[in-house]
């Protein structure tokens, strides 16, 4: 018997991004997939250097060569279309950043399907889903004040 599905979290730096919350957004204001380029987001995310069996290169922002359940992966709904959050720090230019289908993207790399179907949030939507790892959601201490 199963139980109802976990809450499902990207977690990325200081900072984890609510899927089911991205997913409700997406929801709630429906808008076009974009077509999202899996040559060049698997070069960016390292995958190439996943099945390396002696790494020399580590990628910075990709999943860790034990990250990814490469069989899980395999099974994946490539229709199912990934999320990209767009990062704004201190008022630089928005960037992307995947934040729901790495392992579609990993099956799509391997099997050389050039493009994948991607929603993408505004700055505004991702930092609606976005919580602070350290200070806990909304951006207030998850370590209750101590009394003095």
């Amino acid at each position: 018997m199963t139980g109802p599905r976990p809450p499902q979290w990207f977690h990325f730096g200081p900072w984890v991004f609510s899927i089911d919350a991205a997913q409700a957004l997406i929801a709630a204001s429906p808008r076009a997939t974009r077509p999202l380029d899996v040559p060049a987001w698997a070069a960016a995310y390292g995958l190439a250097h996943l099945d390396n069996p002696s790494p020399s290169t580590t990628s910075l922002i990709g999943p860790t060569n034990t990250a990814i359940n490469r069989t899980y992966a395999m099974t994946t709904d490539l229709t199912q279309p990934l999320i990209v959050a767009q990062i704004s720090v201190n008022g630089a230019p928005p960037g992307p950043l995947l934040i729901d289908g790495t392992h579609r993207l990993y099956r799509a790399w391997r099997e050389h399907i050039p493009r994948l179907p991607a929603y993408v949030l505004t700055v505004e939507e991702t930092r609606q889903v976005q919580d602070d790892l350290l200070l806990g959601p909304g951006g207030t201490s998850a370590i209750p004040p101590s009394d003095p």
